[in-house]
């Protein structure tokens, strides 16, 4: 808020009690009293406009009902000093009274001055009659507060604690006793159910400053008295406002709003602490709808709406004294404050609401003598003008600014930092209305309308300076004005739209509308123009062609009409009330025409003035003399473009169509990419007709059709056509006709209903355009008749349509010849249709004869259209059997054969008759006629296996049952879905094996359970067992499982294992467990069983432990490869479950494996390779005690060929021990003890090679790195570790080996088998492995687990 002045404490003798009232209505005079007693009154800019001085300090003053009259008295005598504000004269008027005056209070409906004195007498002056009347002894004590009401009833307080209701003569109507002094009395309304609207009954006052008193003037023996919490302090002052509602400020800074109403009475609506020291004064203005409280060195202002919210603050650093008392104009707009300190401040709350915009340039009034100049569009800076007086009406033009009041008007010219004042004029009326140009002003005042210069220009004749409106003779009054560059406007309230065109000085057009005109709102251009009229109906005129569209949906209570500024989107104007904005757009050429409609309405903040609309953006002016904007909803989606959803993105696609922004709406279309928004997207651009982009659009989505067609009329000048073209797109066809015949090119609307089938309006406008096409016409016309079963109106139709042309006649008589038929002229159609060579019409024809039964003319058309079934169908249907077999050569239908073989099985022909069945595929017939009538059961057998009949299928049972083949019976039972009988017929012959081989696996489980419950009662355990188990029955098929005898024991125990590995079951697992363990019958099984049954239950872990000791088994046994076996097949499993591989497994299957692989380089002479792998299995001998001594005697051997002499002299000297010396094989006796008796300690150093780890130099076959602890892969096929550089993996077993040496291993044979599984691979399958880390990283994890 803007302070406006202020008066110093000077004027009121310095500090202490000060009275400040604001004049009535007008608000145009502050009048002000301090210790001094000097009453000085100020305008509204603060100039001291008089001054008068009374005999003592001022007790009171107060304006009368029309702010005309300013009463003031004071406490030394009883003199009332009477300021008329009309003259500015002072008079004196002797009250009559002795005693000193306390209380002075102007009725609020009447002349009466109600004066109140020290001893409690009353006053009550008339004004208009000059007539006293004194009322002694209205209170015994002095009057203190008073206050009239709408009623003109008067209420007053005294210290003899009563409050008095008296009417306007003085006479006492009620009264109320008090508990402590009354004061600040008011009248009010109270809230209640019951109660009168305007009736203000309800008096409230303050009691001894703590609690709040209220009573009616219908009930004053009912008071309510509401006390507060004490923390609030005493009340300072309250205010009445809404529906009953109180709002009150506390001396402790404290303000809350309290409601009357009996239900809520004492119920704190709102409570705050506005100030921290304390709170001095509230204030209440109705007119804005705010109330104010001040305390310590601020104002606070709240919304009478929602109190919560601060409205504003106005912090007064230059006063710290505290401030004590507000008060407001009527209408608002100023608020002065006093302090304590004696000095009074007023404030601009609310400005008159003063703009107007040209182009983007705004002027707005923003100080009672000050008009701000902006233009934010175009980034100017904000430039005031300082005017002579305050103003009621405001104009911009481009270069000029106007201000005025009454009938007067300054001009400014603009400048850069300002305005300078060019002159000033008076009119012959108080203006109502003004506009300029660039040269020129329009001034509107009592009906009639002034054009003038704004400045002198010598270019311009002196018959064009002036003009006044309207001529002698015009009829109507001129209601509404506005300018444009080149035209003045006007409109009258006889419903006359007059253009003067300014540079020719003549009017250049006039509309006449069929009532009043009461608004005129032109665009820049003046060549689109909406008026108001007197219904409050908006139009849209276009002074080029004088068309007048009426605007939809126009709010009867708009107050103005924007046009949109921005030059991108001139086709959109925004009209507004007191509430919202409504956007609407105005498209001069579309399909249909010139087109209006409102696109959305947008809340209008409350106060809020509209000056000026760019690219959706409202420039408004604020009632605080600002500048506020409102962005219209209908081009929200401009904007927050990061994260929207998919609805609202489909809503700125909805918006960008409306206002035509296309470029918009197809960045929208690519995010949803939904086919239906780009054809939104195409039928909208046609709308506007706009090709081009709708060419794009179906380009884009591949509408290659609707591209041809676009590009087929884009060079087409004739509006109309063109824009029939694009409604027949539409699917708008009445419209395109209405275009099209409007046109250069009428025989276009013909087109478009023939193309359209519309053959009625077709015919039509071929009868008035184009006569030739008749006969085409009605033939299409006919068959579409004839195709909804209109026959008659078909028939006429084709013969209208027969002209000379052969084909066109050829369809006509084919038409004829259908339709005569079909209307009862049976003879003619069907000799039209012989005549024709036409095979199509012949079958059409003989379909018809067909449906009306008409049997042999049917067959006969049939054979001659060579429709062989068709014909033979039809003969069958006559019992013309010898014609239906002449033509069964022809015939494919199996339905006609079966038709055909009954009649030939009837007359007894059999072998016909078999025949015919199977080549109507009826094959139940075929196999009844060779079993009953032909007697050929091998020929019915291979129709049954052929087909697999099912009826068939129970005949040749039947049959062979009766021949007592029952296992054929059986099987014929099966295929014919018979389980049931061919159960029993097994049961009773014994031939349960053979019925449950031949169900196999597609039997359901109670087909199994019967056979399972069969070979139980034979006690025949295994196949009872088989049985069970696919009958789902776990249970009892373990338990026959187990019963099968030893000498099927290894197949009982397999299905056993099967069984619960099936089922999953922990109880079955643990019988079977005790069954393999021999806790059942005393004889454990074979430790391979268990193995089993753990790896059958996925129990990995306890299978690998059984493997370890099968393994073991065997290795002590001496069956190496069998424990190899066993110990590969479960790493490979523990591996493909990702299961870590025990470490005993692990070294016995690479020790396993290592003598294994001794066998395959002897074999190739490798001896260095084979002698290394068998001292690592001889440093382990003891692991394989069958073959000790023969693996020693091989190592000695192996390491005297490879130069291990060392090492085969301490393997010889173990064999000479005395438990192994009698064992050796007597051929390599003498070779062992010469080695022993003659040693050679020298030894072929074993090559080394890096850690695949960390590098360091590991000797080949040792698999153990002793710098970085790790256990070293090992390559299968030679055992030795392997090399980073030099990997690969077998491809059958995945298990790693030296690159090199795998891959020579791999070509040096025709089919290689992989050392460790012995499954065969192909040597193009081995391939170098760059980078082993990964696998590396998974053992060393293993290794570490």
């Amino acid at each position: 808020m803007k302070r406006v002045f202020e008066v110093s404490p000077t004027f009121h003798g310095g500090p202490g009690p000060l009275r400040m009232h604001w004049q009535k209505k007008h608000g145009n005079y502050l009048a002000t009293s301090g210790s001094n007693g000097i009453v000085h009154i100020f305008d509204r800019h603060g100039d001291l406009k008089e001054e008068i001085s009374l005999h003592g300090p001022c007790s009171g003053l107060d304006w009368d009902k029309d702010g005309d009259i300013l009463a003031m008295i004071q406490d030394k005598t009883g003199i009332i000093y009477i300021w008329d504000s009309n003259t500015g004269k002072t008079t004196q008027l002797d009250s009559g009274m002795k005693e000193n005056l306390t209380f002075i209070a102007w009725s609020h409906v009447g002349f009466q001055l109600a004066v109140g004195t020290t001893k409690g007498n009353l006053l009550i002056y008339n004004h208009q009659t000059s007539r006293k009347v004194p009322v002694v002894g209205k209170h015994m004590k002095k009057i203190t507060s008073g206050a009239w009401n709408a009623q003109n009833l008067l209420a007053l307080g005294s210290e003899d604690k009563t409050v008095s209701v008296s009417s306007a003569d003085g006479d006492t109507l009620a009264t109320a006793q008090v508990r402590a002094d009354p004061n600040m009395i008011a009248f009010s309304e109270m809230k209640s159910n019951e109660r009168v609207l305007g009736q203000q009954n309800t008096i409230s006052c303050v009691v001894g400053r703590k609690t709040l008193f209220l009573f009616t003037t219908n009930d004053p023996d009912n008071p309510i008295e509401l006390a507060f919490q004490t923390r609030y302090g005493n009340i300072v002052s309250y205010q009445w406002y809404g529906d009953g509602y109180l709002m009150i400020g506390f001396s402790n800074g404290f303000f809350i709003a309290i409601s009357t109403h009996v239900k809520e009475i004492g119920q704190e609506l709102f409570q705050t602490r506005n100030h921290r020291d304390c709170l001095g004064d509230t204030a209440v203005s109705f007119s804005l709808q705010k109330a104010a409280t001040c305390g310590d060195n601020c104002v606070k202002i709240h919304d009478l709406a929602e109190m919560k919210d601060v409205y504003a603050i106005v912090t007064l650093d230059d006063d710290r004294n505290k401030l004590k008392q507000l008060a407001w104009t009527d209408d608002g707009q100023l608020l002065a404050i006093a302090s304590e300190r004696g000095c009074v401040y007023t404030y601009l709350t609310k400005l008159p609401i003063l703009g107007d915009a040209s182009g983007t340039k705004l002027a707005f009034l923003t100080s009672l003598l000050e008009v701000t100049l902006a233009n934010n569009v175009e980034q100017e800076p904000a430039v005031t003008v300082e005017v002579k007086v305050e103003p009621t009406f405001v104009a911009l033009g481009p270069f000029h600014l106007a201000v005025g009041m009454n009938n007067c008007a300054w001009f400014y010219v603009q400048q850069e930092k300002g305005a300078d004042l060019v002159g000033d004029r008076e009119y012959l009326g108080t203006v109502t209305g003004m506009h300029l140009n660039s040269d020129y002003a329009a001034v509107l005042f009592d009906n009639r309308l002034q054009v003038h210069l704004i400045e002198p220009d010598p270019d311009i004749s002196d018959d064009k300076e002036s003009k006044l409106f309207p001529d002698k003779g015009s009829d109507g009054r001129i209601t509404c004005a506005a300018l444009t560059s080149d035209f003045l406007i006007f409109g009258t309230d006889s419903g006359s739209l007059q253009y003067f065109f300014l540079e020719d000085w003549q009017f250049v057009n006039e509309f006449r509308h069929v009532i009043g005109i009461r608004g005129l709102y032109p665009d820049s251009s003046g060549t689109r123009l909406i008026f108001i009229d007197d219904k409050s109906d908006g139009i849209i005129y276009n002074p080029v062609n004088d068309a007048a569209i009426e605007i939809p949906n126009f709010s009867p209570s708009i107050q103005g009409v924007l046009w949109e500024n921005w030059p991108q989107d001139k086709s959109v104007f925004c009209a507004y009330d007191a509430e919202k904005l409504y956007t609407y757009t105005y498209f001069r050429k579309t399909v249909n025409g010139s087109q209006c409609q409102l696109v959305g309405a947008t809340k209008l903040p409350f106060g809020y003035k509209p000056l000026m609309l760019y690219n959706g953006d409202v420039s408004c002016q604020t009632p605080s003399g600002k500048l506020g904007f409102v962005r219209l909803v209908t081009h929200e989606f401009g904007s927050n473009e990061d994260s929207v959803t998919s609805q609202e993105t489909r809503n700125n696609f909805q918006q960008a169509l409306s206002l035509k922004r296309f470029e918009e709406a197809w960045n929208y279309a690519s995010s949803l990419d939904s086919r239906e928004a780009w054809l939104d997207l195409a039928k909208a651009s046609m709308h506007h007709m706009d090709i081009d982009f709708a060419i794009r659009v179906y380009r884009r989505i591949g509408d290659v059709g609707m591209v041809w067609s676009l590009q087929g009329i884009q060079h087409i000048e004739d509006e109309n056509l063109l824009s029939g073209y694009l409604a027949m797109f539409a699917e708008n066809f009445d419209l395109a006709q209405d275009l099209f015949l409007a046109s250069t090119s009428p025989i276009a609307a013909l087109e478009m209903r023939r193309d359209l089938l519309h053959w009625e309006q077709a015919l039509k406008l071929a009868k008035a355009l184009a006569l030739d096409e008749m006969p085409a016409i009605s033939r299409q016309y006919a068959q579409q008749l004839e195709f909804m079963g209109d026959y008659p109106g078909a028939l006429s139709h084709y013969e209208r349509g027969k002209t000379e042309s052969s084909q066109q006649d050829a369809s006509c008589i084919a038409g004829i010849a259908r339709t005569s038929i079909r209307t009862g002229d049976i003879r003619r159609g069907v000799g039209l249709a012989m005549r024709s060579d036409n095979r199509q019409l012949q079958k059409e024809c003989a379909g018809i004869l067909e449906s009306m039964k008409q049997w042999n003319e049917s067959a006969v058309l049939y054979e001659k259209a060579q429709y062989w079934d068709k014909a033979a169908t039809v003969f069958i249907r006559t019992k013309n059997w010898a014609k239906v077999g002449e033509l069964l050569e022809h015939v494919t239908s199996p339905k006609i054969f079966g038709q055909f073989a009954k009649a030939k099985e009837a007359d007894g022909k059999y072998r016909e008759a078999a025949k015919a069945y199977e080549a109507a595929k009826d094959y139940d017939s075929v196999i009844r006629v060779n079993l009953t009538h032909l007697q050929r059961p091998e020929e019915a057998v291979r129709v049954v296996k052929e087909t697999q009949s099912v009826e068939g299928a129970k005949m040749v049972a039947n049959f062979f049952q009766k021949l007592g083949d029952y296992g054929a019976a059986i099987q014929f039972l099966v295929i014919s879905k018979c389980a049931e009988e061919a159960f029993a017929l097994a049961q009773t012959h014994n031939q349960m094996e053979q019925y449950a081989e031949i169900i196999g696996d597609d039997a359901s489980e109670d087909d199994y359970l019967s056979i399972a419950l069969y070979f139980e009662k034979q006690k025949q355990h295994y196949d009872a067992g088989r049985f069970y188990f696919k009958a789902k029955q776990h249970a009892k098929a373990l338990k026959h499982f187990m019963r099968v005898p030893s000498t099927e024991n290894s197949k009982g125990i397999d299905m056993a294992i099967e069984t619960v590995g099936a089922v999953q079951n922990e109880q079955l697992t643990h019988q079977l467990i005790d069954y393999l363990m021999g806790e059942t019958d005393g004889i454990p099984k074979d430790a391979k069983y268990l193995f089993r049954l753990y790896m059958a239950l996925k129990q990995f872990r306890e299978a690998a432990r059984t493997a370890i000791i099968i393994a073991r088994e065997d290795q002590n046994g001496g069956n190496y490869r069998n424990a190899h076996d066993v110990l590969h097949s479960m790493y490979a499993e523990l591996k493909r479950n990702k299961i870590r591989i025990p470490t005993e497994m692990e070294q016995n299957l690479m020790l396993l494996h290592s003598y294994v692989l001794v066998k395959l380089h002897v074999k190739v002479a490798d001896h260095h390779t084979a002698a290394r792998l068998l001292v690592r299995v001889a440093n382990s001998i003891s692991k394989f005690p069958c073959h000790i001594v023969p693996i020693l005697t091989s190592t000695v051997i192996e390491c005297q060929r490879a130069g291990l002499k060392n090492s085969a002299f301490g393997y010889a000297a173990m064999l000479m021990r005395p438990e192994y010396r009698s064992k050796i094989d007597p051929k390599y006796k003498k070779k062992m003890e010469q080695i022993v008796r003659k040693p050679d300690k020298s030894e072929v150093e074993e090559a080394e090679t890096p850690c695949p780890y960390c590098g360091f130099a590991v000797a080949e076959t040792k698999l153990y790195c002793s710098e970085c602890k790790n256990a070293l892969p090992y390559c299968i096929l030679t055992g030795r570790h392997m090399v980073k550089d030099d990997w690969t993996f077998c491809p059958t077993c995945n298990f790693p080996a030296l690159y090199s040496q795998y891959l020579k291993y791999a070509q040096s044979a025709d089919s290689p088998l992989c050392p460790m599984n012995g499954e065969p691979f192909r040597s193009d399958a081995v391939t170098r492995v760059k980078d082993p880390t990964e696998y590396l990283k998974e053992v060393n994890q293993t290794n570490e687990d």
